[in-house]
C-alpha cells in the first residue's frame, strides 16, 4: 500500500465509486472536480475508493482501478450480503491517509481510527467537512440526504407556497413576501433544530435545514441556479455535474450542481435548491410548465448507472 507499509493489510470498511456516473459528493461538484481533490487523472473508466485502517488504527483510503470489484462489494453489502473486498496490489493505484468522509464505524482489534503518522509527507490526511459550518461540500451532501430520502422530505413541502421556475409564486402563502428574499422565519441554519426527520431542522450535509421554507419568487440564486442548468442542455457541462438514478419504473432521482448551488429533483415532480449563500435552506421550484422539460433534458445528458 502506497505511503503505508506494504506488508500491513488494510481492514476494509467500506468502499465507494469515483465515476463519472456515481461519486463523492463531498469531494466536488462533478467527476473532474473529485478526482483533482484526490491528485488523481479523471479517467473516463473511473475508479474505486477502499476506506479502512491498518493494524495500528490508521485511517486508509485506498484507490484501486478495479472499478468492477468495488461495484460488486458495494452492491452485495446494499443486499445485505457478506462480500470480501480484497483488492489485489496491481489495481492499487495510491493510498491516501484519512477518510473524506466520517464513518461510524470501526476496525475490531485495533487502535480507535487516527489519523497516520507522515512526518509531513505526502499530502495532508483527508479529512470529512466540518459539520459545524456551511459551504460547499455540506451543501452537497444536504443534497445527497434529500436525494436519497425524497419522500421524508417531499412530504414537508407545501405546495402553495414554492416557487415556479418562471419566477412566480404559487397559492395566496405568496402574497406579501418580498421579491428579493430567501425564503421565511422558518428558514434552517446551520445546527437549527435537534430533531433527526426532515422538517425538524434534522441536519444537512453539517448545516440544519428547513424543508418547506418558502423561496421568495425571485430569489436571485435560485433564478441562477435554473439559468445555469438551461445552459447545460446547450453546452453539456463537465462530467458528473449531472447524475440520474433509478426512483421508479418510470422515473428517475436528478443530482445536479454548480457553482454554489445543488439542485435535488424527481423526474416526475417538483425541484430542491440549496445554495451556498443560503445556509440549511431548502428552496422547492414548483412544477409548472417549464420544469418537466427542463428535467427531461437533463435527464438525457446524464451517465444512468446500472
Amino acid at each position: 500500500m502506497a505511503g503505508a507499509d506494504a506488508d500491513d493489510a488494510l481492514l476494509v470498511l467500506t468502499a465507494m465509486l469515483l465515476t463519472p456516473a456515481r461519486f463523492p459528493s463531498v469531494l466536488g461538484d462533478d467527476y473532474v472536480a473529485a478526482c483533482a481533490a484526490l491528485a488523481l487523472e479523471p479517467y473516463e473508466e473511473g475508479y474505486g475508493l477502499v476506506l479502512g485502517q491498518d493494524g495500528e488504527g490508521a485511517r486508509w483510503t485506498v484507490v484501486v482501478d478495479d472499478v468492477s470489484l468495488v461495484a460488486v462489494a458495494i452492491a452485495a453489502w446494499d443486499c445485505g450480503m457478506a462480500h470480501d473486498l480484497s483488492p489485489d496490489e496491481r489495481s492499487v493505484v495510491c493510498a491516501l491517509p484519512g477518510w473524506p468522509l466520517a464513518l461510524t464505524v470501526a476496525a475490531p482489534g485495533v487502535p480507535a481510527p487516527h489519523d497516520p503518522e507522515t512526518d509531513g509527507l505526502g499530502p495532508a490526511p483527508l479529512a470529512p467537512p466540518d459539520p459545524e459550518s456551511w459551504g460547499p461540500a455540506q451543501r452537497r451532501l444536504g443534497a445527497d440526504e434529500i436525494a436519497e430520502r425524497w419522500a421524508l422530505w417531499r412530504e414537508q413541502i407545501d405546495d402553495a407556497v414554492f416557487v415556479r421556475p418562471d419566477g412566480e409564486r404559487r397559492g395566496e402563502a405568496a402574497e406579501g413576501t418580498g421579491s428579493d428574499g430567501a425564503g421565511s422565519e422558518n428558514s434552517g441554519g446551520p445546527g437549527s433544530g435537534s430533531g433527526d426527520e426532515p422538517g425538524s431542522g434534522s441536519t444537512v450535509g453539517g448545516g440544519g435545514a428547513e424543508p418547506g421554507a418558502p423561496a421568495a419568487g425571485r430569489h436571485p440564486g435560485v433564478r441562477r441556479a435554473l439559468s445555469e442548468a438551461v445552459a447545460y442542455t446547450r453546452t453539456p457541462p463537465p462530467p458528473g455535474r449531472i447524475r440520474s438514478v433509478f426512483a421508479s419504473a418510470a422515473t428517475r432521482t436528478l443530482r445536479v450542481d454548480g457553482p454554489g448551488w445543488s439542485m435535488v429533483a424527481r423526474t416526475d415532480d417538483i425541484a430542491l435548491i440549496l445554495l451556498d449563500e443560503e445556509p440549511g435552506a431548502v428552496l422547492p421550484v414548483g412544477r409548472g410548465p417549464a420544469l418537466p422539460g427542463l428535467l427531461e433534458a437533463l435527464g438525457a445528458l446524464a451517465p444512468h448507472p446500472v
